[in-house]
């Protein structure tokens, strides 16, 4: 049997669901327990023609220009498991198990599509074309974990949206379809859940089902069911009715508390997996305003803080959030792969283990602390809400710091 996929959570609320024009998007990343994620900015860049770029596992042609990005992702990759761009474009993605094995030929991760699409796009669309494009022409394939002694393997499902609409574009092998979404409440996770509302497809999907036997052309083409192993088809969102109850009031806050519940199994905490990282996005539809899009960086948003990143020129970059890099002699880049593991973590990483070893040892410190570090995040939520209601325009130097500090007092509580 093929290994289950890591439980994770991927949300957007349009109005009238969310709060005063604003989308908001938010991704649990359930991942192996020990797993280290890191968060990353990387600058708008030019790239000379006929240049490559090194993703995880294969070397693709580089485009003329690549957007400014930033992104969370399990440290040993190249790809990313969420992220934004400057122009307010959000991608997340999901490991799903279809019918069809996915390959363990290493081609581009699921993850790596996440970076690419964002790198590339500057719209939801955009992001969906350049994914299956390079879907079409590379593949994907290889193993999704740091691993040496077996290789994990899946599809991929992703999240797209921007500050009008979301894509939902589910894939198996180079096959693919997708749903847009401009209002309302959608969650999606480790299982597909595209049914018969398909707006974009693969030109040769239908043909290649009928030709496998899964579908005889007469009943309506219903992708998750002709997809899914049998048993595996279920409704999957308990965190979608959480949003839904917030009637028109889907804000920042409530993506995050959605994202920290434990009993309804959005925040997993389970023998294999955690939730490593966690993001929140809100994007105002009036684009005179910025994008803000929140990180913790650290594992268990119910233990974290979601520190807000916002998108200006010479923006701060936080090296205490990033994992120390080891090159070419990283083991995850020398075949065979994944002969060591490395130690990854970084500097808040190591301070939240300190932390949650309190939390768990001295009840009353820990619950201080708990408190100091939720006040701290809502005043970050309170400036953030200011920035986003206030007629003048942003000064771009207020806030190139802005993640840089966050981090940095995160780190003097824990001191």
């Amino acid at each position: 049997r093929m290994a289950a996929a890591p439980p994770s959570y991927c949300f957007v609320a349009f109005p009238p669901c969310s709060k005063d024009g604003l989308v908001v998007f938010g991704k649990n990343s359930a991942r192996p327990r020990d797993e280290v994620q890191e968060v990353v900015y990387f600058a708008a860049a030019a790239h000379d023609p006929g240049s490559k770029v090194e993703c995880t596992y294969i070397e693709i042609e580089q485009v003329p220009k690549t957007h400014a990005i930033v992104l969370s992702r399990p440290s040993w990759l190249w790809g990313a498991e969420m992220g934004a761009n400057e122009h307010g474009v959000c991608v997340a993605n999901e490991a799903v198990v279809t019918r069809e094995p996915a390959s363990e030929s290493e081609a581009l991760l699921g993850m790596d599509l996440v970076r690419l699409g964002l790198e590339r796009g500057a719209t939801a669309k955009e992001a969906l074309d350049v994914i299956v494009a390079l879907l079409e022409e590379h593949g994907q394939g290889g193993n999704y974990y740091e691993d040496a002694s077996s290789c994990h393997t899946f599809q991929s499902a992703f999240l797209i949206v921007d500050r009008n609409e979301a894509w939902i574009l589910e894939t198996s092998g180079k096959y693919w379809a997708a749903e847009k979404i401009t209002e309302g409440v959608k969650c999606i996770c480790n299982q597909l859940s595209l049914t018969t509302k398909i707006d974009a497809e693969h030109p040769e999907l239908r043909n290649y089902v009928r030709s496998q036997g899964w579908w005889n052309g007469d009943s309506d083409f219903n992708f998750s069911e002709v997809f899914s192993l049998a048993h595996d088809h279920l409704a999957c969102c308990s965190g979608r009715e959480s949003l839904e109850k917030q009637g028109g009031d889907v804000s920042a806050q409530a993506m995050i508390d959605v994202l920290r519940d434990k009993d309804s199994g959005v925040c997993v905490d389970s023998e294999s997996f955690l939730t490593t990282a966690s993001i929140v996005s809100v994007l105002p539809q009036d684009p005179s305003f910025p994008c803000v899009h929140y990180f913790t960086g650290t594992p268990d948003p119910s233990r974290s803080i979601f520190k807000p990143f916002i998108f200006v020129d010479d923006v701060k970059l936080v090296p205490k959030v990033q994992s120390p890099s080891f090159g070419n002699d990283d083991p995850a880049k020398k075949i065979p792969r994944f002969q060591e593991k490395p130690d990854r973590r970084h500097e808040l990483y190591k301070a939240h283990e300190w932390a949650r070893s309190l939390l768990e040892n001295d009840q009353d410190k820990g619950q201080k602390l708990m408190r100091i570090m939720l006040d701290l995040e809502k005043q970050g939520l309170e400036a953030m809400e200011d920035i986003l209601t206030r007629t003048e325009v942003l000064d771009p130097a207020e806030v190139v710091d802005l993640f840089y500090d966050c981090v940095d007092t995160e780190l003097k509580f824990f001191k």
